[in-house]
């Protein structure tokens, strides 16, 4: 398991809960190296004074915040804690709502939270109750030099802390150009609806994420293995290839005919999966 990121409490009336934080995600996204084309060495981001134009180390960095041009405020780890220490370790709860109402935009992270010996007792309470109720605590916390909207979720034996974004986070949808919602304008009939409808309910199923797969990233893996097996390492092609051509689409179709192409595909499957499955044999009594 990583190293907690945040050690603190989580409080719900009078109710303190001491807690570490720890990562729930881990990213699998492929990690690149940016490279000098004239001898592939490594080109890193170096840290450079703007005025100087030399390296800086790392133990002579410090964080300033600009109130007026050219003029800083200097901050330390320290200065960032007592700005306000309660916030800093503590996640507050403010309010319980239901977790399944809170619109998705505002969701952003995922990250367990884990009793530290002495809330164990207090930690079960809570997660039991969320558990029961189906609601969700939703406070605020800071980690680092950053305070986030957040919510305390029960998930099987775990509590979860889910970031969130405040509202002001989030930009407005005008300006962009979207579909008027009276589908009467759009030229959208009953029967569309209604066909796109039984669509839909024939591919309803429950929801499996291990059976989702990042395909991309598998296939630039095998990519690479393939350049790695025929020796292109450190070189770069002789010449350009062209780009893939894009998948060619079908000329536009009526909006109807592909909803019934659709609806039907999908009364074709079940029948093909039921055919492929082993005969079941009764057990003797």
């Amino acid at each position: 398991m990583a190293r907690a990121i945040w050690t603190g409490t989580v409080g719900f009336g009078l109710v303190q809960i001491p807690v570490s934080m720890y990562p729930a995600e881990e990213t699998t996204e492929l990690s690149m190296t940016l490279l000098d084309r004239r001898d592939f060495s490594p080109v890193g981001y170096e840290r450079v004074n703007k005025t100087t134009g030399k390296e800086v180390k790392w133990e002579d960095i410090v964080k300033g915040h600009e109130h007026a041009e050219g003029e800083y405020v200097v901050l330390t780890d320290q200065d960032f804690e007592e700005a306000n220490v309660e916030a800093t370790k503590q996640i507050d709860i403010l309010d319980f709502v239901e977790f399944s109402e809170i619109d998705p935009r505002y969701i952003e992270r995922p990250y367990y939270l884990v009793p530290q010996k002495a809330g164990r007792k207090s930690y079960a309470l809570l997660r039991e109750t969320l558990r029961r109720t189906g609601k969700a605590g939703i406070g605020k916390v800071v980690i680092r030099t950053r305070q986030h909207l957040a919510a305390v979720v029960a998930h099987d034996e775990v509590l979860l802390l889910v970031l969130m974004r405040f509202s002001d986070e989030l930009r407005d949808v005008k300006g962009l150009e979207l579909p008027d919602t009276s589908l009467k304008s759009l030229g959208i009939t009953p029967k569309e609806l209604s066909m796109a409808e039984r669509l839909v309910e024939g591919m309803v199923g429950k929801f499996e994420p291990e059976k989702y797969q990042d395909d991309y990233r598998r296939d630039l893996m095998k990519l690479i293995q393939r350049k790695v097996k025929a020796g292109e390492i450190n070189s770069l092609p002789a010449a350009a290839k062209k780009r893939p051509k894009a998948p060619a689409y079908p000329k536009l179709l009526d909006l109807s005919e592909l909803l019934a192409q659709s609806v039907a595909r999908t009364k074709r499957s079940p029948a093909k999966a039921s055919a492929k499955a082993p005969p079941r044999h009764r057990k003797s009594a």
